[in-house]
């Protein structure tokens, strides 16, 4: 981009041409006040407050809104600017209500700062009365018109940010306002709640609604968000010691920007829950008649849990303990935690909850491209030339991912959903694939098959960096197109306009939990991957494949080994090279053998195999299907510890409860879906006498070995960086990037050690129809909560929003059943059943049913098999064949 020169407040700079004067100023630290303008919007020019001089013409300018222009003489503080902007100030305080003393936006009011910065207090103009109602009726937003500006920023984020158009100007004049559609409140509207108009409103506008705090937190920390995979900056507000706030933190480097979801921006009241751990706990005695529990001292809890997990190992073998990490605990957390199983106790049983989102089929990439296809920047997506949605809900699920999507799709990248609902993103999808339940698989076989009919490969990339082509592609000569869409549902033209699409084109696929949880998982995983290579969309910027990571550490967790069939690194444990350096790195011996993977570990506890476990921030009892058969299976244990920061249904099982911070009271760090490694550190300190996990993981560690433990999150970091060197760039106080050498990188660079396989072809049997259980029942996510809901369930405001989890049903089944909206329906399977109100919704097909997850204490996983995912006869965790009575 060209450079060129100008003058600016008698200051000689340089910049690249198409800037506008104010980006010009702010790379020269020349401070421009606005009150419109945001770096993540496009320049609109409302407020008017940014004008400047331009010394040659004499003309007044917006500067957010006028480019730059070589030998350009700009005065940013003229006594005529001056004077305009003193009057703008005026006339907006002068129809401003005088509230300031009690509006909770405080001294953070961006029209009292800048008013002050130019002397105006009063105005000495007759007050303009703009009286308009406050709007509270939702548990997040509290709407107070009286003081908006008009600078249009809750409209433009609204459009241009998180693409949801639930918001416009309305009427003209004084009554100008922003209203949704027909001035309906925003709880009726399609608004999704992510709270982004609230962080980008300048006043007091808009506002967190919140019943226990009112005015501005004293003092402000950036952490990250410790729900969702994607790993989004906070900026986390706080007032004694208690979380009162919680905004993007608006740092362009960030994944998240000036964005946010409805949990990571209004569910973290959970943190202040009167659920809140705070001290240890212990189960006194059974003779009691009442089961209670102790209070205790931290001594004399970590006394009790050594003490019994080493007597267990001593009488029955290290196999007959398990420790199930954390998905949502820190990188350091996992990796301490893993170390204690395996180099104290002597056991592989191992395993964390990103096992219920399907993370163990990541290891189908890693196996094919030795790790990498790991870094998966979102800022990539947009320079994707197509992108498939695959069994993701990405507006529910993950948020934020879906702005990335939606901003593409605006920006003319063609998208093509797969699904069977139509999801929010079908919207703004150039094509809506419409399958049949578990035909994913055959679905993709069939295009990657007419790919190579209508050779629209890539062949020069296939020739490079691929072999077995020629195996290959006689499997997909010899696939049978008929049939395959006959199995999906999907008409072969339709499939064919789908390949003249994408044709020539490096191709994003995003892959969801239908696909990770379902019966085909993993050999659906392996087509998606077929088509990634055909295309050569694995190594292009930005191709390749993204799978949504449901927890914020689910990608660390695997890479700290705390997995049954991985060491740190996600280095195979039946590598014998590869373990016989781990013990020489930990000075033990090591079992080749695979550990028990989490509902293997329900499966030994029910057999009477398995006599203890740990869970440090888990709660199978709510996350796992047959709950009622995960409770017997943990009754039986003759030793159960809980290390969590809920008294949650598992925590009330346990013998010893360990009282931990939440990622807002500790340092540590998360590695998100992107591959990005991203420290943090406290924003308050913890309730009462919890502790981090790390710290209570280090004292167990002093106690069970009786030498020193780690003592700082300092030296655990060291033996991280030294021991796994994909961590090298942990260091605590940035921002980093697994440093493994990414597949783009290695192929772009044509360094690459060896060739890429093709995944076998793999086609499906026809499904059998059960007459008795007629129905299809898909489980999904609801954006207002995450995962099994333990802690959204804990958020007031979660709770306050009246989610009822309504069935949905389609009209034709609702018309045949006589059932409408509202009436009270009993969902049946073969393995539990779920009673909850219906609403009907032409989005779902005749013969399904969803059923969201989360609500009434996660009831919907009573309708699920317990089955291993990991087992490839597994019917798997998405659908179940259900029957509908009418209650």
């Amino acid at each position: 981009m060209e450079t060129i020169a100008l003058t600016m407040d008698g200051k000689k700079i340089s910049c690249p041409s198409g800037i506008s004067i104010l980006e010009a100023a702010d790379q020269h630290g020349i401070k421009i006040p606005h009150l419109c303008y945001h770096p993540d919007l496009k320049p609109f020019g409302a407020c008017r407050m940014c004008l400047v001089e331009e010394e040659k013409t004499g003309r007044l300018m917006a500067a957010c809104v006028t480019p730059v222009a070589p030998d350009m003489v700009i005065q940013t503080e003229s006594p005529r600017v001056v004077t305009h902007r003193r009057n703008i100030a005026r006339l907006m305080i002068a129809e401003h209500p005088e509230s300031c003393i009690v509006c909770s936006k405080g001294n953070r009011c961006r029209l009292r700062q800048v008013a002050a910065q130019l002397g105006v207090g009063e105005t000495n103009l007759y007050h303009l009365p703009n009286f308009k109602p406050l709007e509270q009726a939702n548990p997040f937003i509290i709407r107070d018109l009286s003081k908006c500006i008009l600078c249009g920023k809750c409209i433009r984020a609204d459009h241009e940010l998180v693409v949801v158009g639930a918001i416009d100007y309305n009427l003209r004049g004084f009554h100008s306002r922003p209203a949704t559609v027909h001035e309906l409140g925003l709880e009726r509207s399609n608004c999704t709640f992510c709270g982004t108009c609230v962080s980008m409103c300048p006043t007091g506008a808009l506002s967190t609604k919140n019943s226990s705090y009112v005015g501005s937190p004293d003092r402000e920390s950036n952490t990250i968000c410790g729900f969702c995979g994607v790993g989004c900056t906070l900026a986390v507000g706080s007032s004694n010691e208690r979380v009162t706030e919680v905004n993007p933190a608006h740092l362009s480097e960030s994944v998240n920007g000036a964005t946010l979801c409805v949990r990571g921006h209004f569910a973290h009241d959970f943190l202040n829950s009167d659920n809140r751990l705070i001290s240890p706990l212990i189960r006194k005695d059974a003779d009691q008649n009442e089961e209670q529990w102790a209070p205790v001292a931290w001594e004399k809890a970590l006394d009790l849990v050594a003490q019994r997990l080493m007597e267990i190992k001593s009488e029955n073998g290290p196999q007959s303990i398990a420790f199930l990490g954390s998905s949502k605990c820190t990188n350091e957390e996992n990796y301490l935690f893993q170390k204690i199983a395996r180099v104290v106790i002597g056991t592989n049983n191992v395993d964390n909850g990103g096992y219920t989102s399907g993370q163990f089929l990541f290891n189908v990439f890693d196996v094919k491209t030795d790790g990498g296809c790991r870094i998966n920047p979102l800022s990539d997506m947009e320079k994707a030339e197509a992108i498939f949605v695959l069994g993701a809900d990405p507006n529910h699920s993950v948020p934020v991912i879906s702005y990335y999507l939606k901003k593409a799709a605006l920006q003319g990248t063609p998208i093509v959903v797969v699904d069977p609902r139509k999801t929010e993103l079908v919207k703004v999808a150039s094509f809506w694939l419409r399958p049949k339940l578990q035909t994913d698989l055959e679905l993709i076989n069939a295009l990657a098959a007419l790919l190579h009919e209508k050779q629209s490969y890539d062949p020069v990339y296939i020739d490079n960096y691929t072999e077995g082509f020629s195996l290959f592609r006689y499997s997909l000569s010899s696939l049978d197109l008929d049939r395959a869409c006959g199995v999906t549902g999907i008409d072969r033209q339709c499939l064919a306009e789908i390949v003249d699409l994408i044709n020539g084109k490096k191709i994003a696929f995003v892959v969801g939990h239908g696909i990770l949880q379902q019966k085909y998982g993993m050999h659906t995983l392996g087509a998606i991957f077929n088509v990634s290579l055909l295309t050569g969309s694995l190594a292009a910027d930005g191709g390749g494949i993204y799978v949504l990571a449901r927890e914020n550490n689910q990608i660390g967790a695997m890479d700290m080994g705390t997995v049954p069939h991985l060491l740190p690194g996600r280095q195979a444990l039946n590598d014998d090279r590869v373990r016989k350096q781990w013990e020489k790195n930990w000075n033990v011996k090591l079992s080749p053998d695979p550990g028990l993977n989490m509902v293997r570990m329900i499966e030994a506890a029910e057999q009477g195999n398995l006599k203890a476990m740990y869970i440090m921030g888990e709660n199978p009892l709510r996350c796992l299907p047959q709950p009622e058969r995960v409770q017997k299976a943990l009754a039986k244990l003759d030793f159960l510890v809980v290390q969590d920061i809920l008294n949650s249904e598992t925590a009330q099982m346990a013998d010893v409860v360990l009282a931990a911070a939440a990622f807002s009271e500790k340092h540590g760090s998360f590695t998100n879906l992107e591959g990005r490694i991203q420290s943090f550190h406290p924003a308050v300190v913890p309730p009462g006498n919890a502790k981090s996990d790390w710290e209570i993981l280090d004292l167990l560690i002093a106690k069970m070995n009786q030498t020193k433990g780690y003592e700082t999150l300092e030296k655990i970091r060291m033996e991280i960086r030294k021991l796994v060197p994909a961590y090298a760039q942990l260091d605590g106080q940035r921002q980093g990037w697994i440093t493994q050498i990414s597949q783009k990188a290695v192929f772009n660079n044509q360094t690459a050690d060896g060739l890429i396989t093709f995944y076998p072809l793999v086609t499906t049997e026809a499904h059998s129809v059960d007459s008795d259980y007629p129905f299809s029942a898909i489980v999904g996510s609801l954006r207002y909560h995450l995962g099994s809901g333990t802690r959204t369930n804990a958020s007031e405001r979660i709770q306050g929003f009246d989610l009822c989890g309504q069935i949905e049903i389609s009209p034709e089944d609702g018309a045949k059943l006589e059932m409408v909206d509202g009436d009270s329906v009993k969902v049946i399977s073969p393995f539990g059943a779920v009673q909850r109100t219906i609403t009907l919704k032409k989005e779902i097909s005749p013969g399904e049913v969803f059923v969201p997850i989360a609500v009434n204490s996660n009831d919907a996983m009573n309708l699920i098999e317990l089955t291993d995912l990991a087992d490839p006869n597994s019917p798997g965790w998405k659908t179940v064949r259900v029957k509908l009575e009418k209650v």
